[in-house]
């Protein structure tokens, strides 16, 4: 999976005034970076449920995997 990123060009060189982290009305959380220039910053972080499932067969030692599940 290539890693992806978000890049912003537009805030190099800026000063920030104000810095600040909180949760949202869901389940994620905003970071707002106030500008001396006036401008906002905003990011929402969201964090995604990751379900890994297996089917096994166990017994004495390590259990033989038969099956991952990924979604």
């Amino acid at each position: 999976m290539q890693d992806k990123f978000i890049e912003c060009p537009e805030l190099e060189g800026k000063t920030i005034r104000a810095f600040r982290i909180h949760r949202d009305a869901g389940d994620g959380t905003n970071v707002e970076i106030a500008l001396m220039d006036g401008t906002t910053f905003s990011c929402s972080i969201n964090v995604r449920p990751e379900v890994k499932a297996s089917l096994y067969k166990g017994g004495v030692g390590t259990p033989e995997i038969l099956q991952n599940y990924e979604i």
